[in-house]
């Protein structure tokens, strides 16, 4: 039975999807906020585009 709890803190089994799952949640914090601090300009972006495409006739509907 002691050695059983030992075990739980001593096993490193799981440790390393543990670390892989919080590094991958540190990035993806930090993304979400380089998108949240550069929306404006991300928006601004997308609709130059959109205008450009707009104004050389492509349209937003593709069927005919």
């Amino acid at each position: 039975m002691l050695n059983k709890i030992k075990g739980l803190f001593t096993e490193e089994q799981g440790q390393g999807m543990t670390e892989y799952g919080l590094v991958l949640g540190v990035i993806a914090v930090g993304v979400i906020g380089l998108l949240v601090m550069f929306r404006g300009q991300i928006m601004s972006l997308f609709e130059t585009i959109t205008g450009d495409l707009s104004q050389n006739g492509v349209t937003e509907s593709t069927n005919n």
